[in-house]
């Protein structure tokens, strides 16, 4: 396997430069993957596929569908990329590489393990933050357009929020120049799972049902569904930070009233 990914790795940088690899490959290889993961879940709403297993019983219409599409594909062009662009020499100073030797799975697994840790506690705050009445109504109403949402929502947002809350997400690889690869296989993990978080459904499969500390869906969908003032659930992939500050409080109360056969939306006597 390690012979494989370094014979594809030294096609790619006898190519490529590293300021192509950095930039337009990672802009691509986040394209292809986000849009490959959040699609699908676009076509399960609209031919009711495996609808038990849909959070909510409403659906998006197709012309909302279709604007989530069309300002991803503008908000990505116009201020991923450019950001991408403007960031590399940061990236590049700090340390980033693309050159052999690739780094061993105990740097890389050390590497995502603090990535996920520090985005979790960044974009934890920040998204707080961003439920104030002012950056609520003004940036991040933007982003709860969608009270019932898919996979390719998860992107969807102000632009000024997507660089607000990006940070969260390159503030580990910033500080710690890590091999291009490991920046990849980081994008690649956080796309997939802020994808899964908004798609909509919640499966047997799901991660949330194997590993306690892990949102998901079930926990996103949520936040979404909510008045601002009161929705809670802020984390982004782990939800230590809203149990530490009792942000969950009203979403651990709903799952325990499920328990006890209460559905939600019915009136309490």
């Amino acid at each position: 396997m390690a012979s494989v990914i370094e014979y594809g790795w030294r096609c790619l940088i006898t190519h490529f430069s590293d300021f192509q690899l950095a930039c337009l490959g990672s802009f691509l290889l986040h394209e292809s993957v986000f849009f490959l993961s959040g699609l699908p879940f676009i076509f399960l709403e609209r031919a009711g596929l495996l609808n038990k297993y849909k959070i909510q019983t409403k659906n998006n219409s197709p012309a909302a569908q279709e604007k989530c599409i069309t300002r991803l594909l503008l908000y990505h062009f116009c201020v991923n990329l450019p950001v991408m662009i403007v960031s590399y020499p940061v990236f590049r100073y700090m340390g980033m590489r693309s050159s052999f030797p690739l780094p061993s799975w105990k740097v890389v697994s050390t590497q995502i393990i603090f990535y996920f840790i520090l985005e979790d506690f960044v974009f934890y705050w920040g998204h707080r933050v961003l439920h104030t009445k002012w950056l609520y109504k003004h940036v991040h109403s933007v982003h709860h357009e969608y009270a019932t949402p898919f996979g390719l929502t998860s992107e969807y947002a102000h632009p000024a929020e997507i660089l607000f809350l990006g940070f969260a997400t390159i503030i580990g690889p910033a500080i710690t120049g890590p091999h291009l690869i490991t920046l990849w296989l980081w994008m690649v993990l956080r796309v997939l799972e802020t994808v899964e978080a908004h798609c909509g459904y919640h499966f047997p499969w799901s991660l949330s049902n194997f590993f306690l500390l892990y949102g998901g869906a079930d926990f996103h969908d949520y936040h979404h569904r909510l008045l601002y003032t009161k929705s809670g659930n802020y984390s982004s992939t782990f939800v230590y930070m809203d149990r530490i500050f009792g942000t969950d409080k009203g979403y651990r109360k709903l799952k325990a009233l499920k328990k006890t056969g209460f559905k939600e939306g019915s009136k309490q006597t």
